[in-house]
């Protein structure tokens, strides 16, 4: 996010600094896509939409985190078949996310 201007509302989003984001985001998707329950473990239930609603999601948030999520899976290579199956289940999810309409 921080390399790209195109995803800079999404990264606004994220404060100054982006460890714990990332670490979360870690723990989470390992438990997701059946790995250990760190984030579980952590903290309790994602409650997902709960905790993201102190921020505003809406198409345009959902668009550059799946375009971020999107180049990440690229970047490491993820084969095409699973990564066109976890772009429509973070899409599901992100737009499961969205607390505004705009």
């Amino acid at each position: 996010m921080d390399l790209e201007p195109r995803y800079a509302a999404l990264r606004a989003a994220h404060g100054t600094e982006l460890a714990r984001a990332r670490e979360n985001l870690f723990w989470f998707l390992c438990g997701w896509l059946g790995g250990p329950q760190y984030y579980t473990d952590r903290f309790g239930h994602p409650r997902l939409r709960m905790r993201h609603m102190p921020f505003r999601i809406g198409v345009v948030e959902r668009d550059q985190w799946l375009a971020c999520m999107d180049q990440a899976m690229g970047e490491v290579e993820i084969p095409a078949e699973l990564r066109a199956r976890l772009r429509d289940s973070f899409f599901q999810t992100a737009d499961f996310m969205r607390n505004t309409h705009g």
